[in-house]
């Protein structure tokens, strides 16, 4: 089994503007050490994390990256992302081609533009009570890893409150594409045998992992974060580190991934994960 000997973690944002406080990066060794956060809370952009993951391909970094966001949107329970629009793409690489295409003149790789398209805000719940009469109802349409993970997560097609993923996961189709398969990504694409790879993970399973209990899994404090580490058999970052969710999600997730690469498991789930479901719903690390 492949053995990597860096591990990242970026807690990502689909906010508007530029320089976005919920985006927060942390690095961290194979070895014990603690896990670091890549520069300081606000300074990153969608922009310049893409930039530095060129960077890491460039270098060929022996680098796990997870992301919090979802790679992809529901599809095999009504056998296509958008039903009834011709337009509807066959897989999730195409997906993410159709919302950078859609979005193209969007600054900061921005999304808006797609939820507000005609035939694909059919689809989304969306602030001031518009919901698309396609959304299905109730908590709405959920890929088949969600429907196995314990974290609760929200539909991919909700765009209102606190749990919604769907702006971020937008913006990371977004950042995906223009990748252009610089960096593979599990499980769309096989395990390199040198290089970095890039998985799609929930922050609470590592969270839970650490001993939080589910649904307090947010820490905001040293203390929370040192305990969380310790779990992991990390030791707590130097101080002074800043400690907002975000950031306290990046150091706790980088740790989390460091223990979870080494499971075999995890890199092979039990059905109904099959091709068909990594070609277009795709997967997320940590739920076996």
């Amino acid at each position: 089994m492949r053995r990597f000997t860096r591990f990242a973690c970026i807690d990502w944002s689909g906010a508007r503007g530029e320089r976005l406080p919920g985006i927060a990066v942390a690095e961290c060794h194979a070895d014990a050490g603690p896990p670091r956060l890549a520069g300081p809370p606000g300074s990153w952009s969608r922009q310049t994390v893409l930039d530095w993951l060129v960077d890491r391909a460039d270098e060929s970094a022996d680098m796990l990256i997870g992301f919090d966001f979802s790679a992809s949107f529901p599809f095999a329970d009504r056998g296509a992302f958008f039903p009834g629009w011709d337009r509807s793409p066959a897989d999730a690489r195409a997906l993410w081609a159709l919302v950078d295409g859609i979005c193209e003149d969007e600054p900061h790789l921005g999304a808006n533009g797609f939820v507000d398209h005609e035939d694909a805000a059919r689809h989304f719940r969306r602030h001031r009570g518009r919901e698309g009469v396609d959304f299905g109802g109730g908590a709405g349409r959920m890929r088949l890893v969600e429907t196995r993970t314990q974290a609760r997560p929200a539909s991919c097609f909700n765009l209102v409150g606190a749990k919604q993923v769907g702006k971020s996961s937008l913006t990371g189709m977004r950042l995906r594409h223009r990748l252009a398969g610089r960096i593979p990504v599990w499980p769309f694409d096989p395990l390199p045998e040198k290089g970095p790879l890039i998985v799609e993970i929930y922050t609470s399973i590592a969270a839970v992992a650490a001993g939080r209990p589910p649904g307090r899994t947010k820490m905001r404090d040293a203390t929370s974060i040192a305990q969380a580490l310790a779990a992991l058999g990390s030791a707590p970052p130097p101080a002074p580190e800043h400690h907002d969710d975000h950031s306290a999600d990046a150091l706790v997730t980088a740790a989390w991934l460091r223990t979870a690469a080494g499971q075999p498991h995890l890199w092979h789930p039990a059905p109904p994960f099959s091709p068909a479901i990594t070609a277009t719903e795709g997967w997320t690390f940590g739920v076996a």
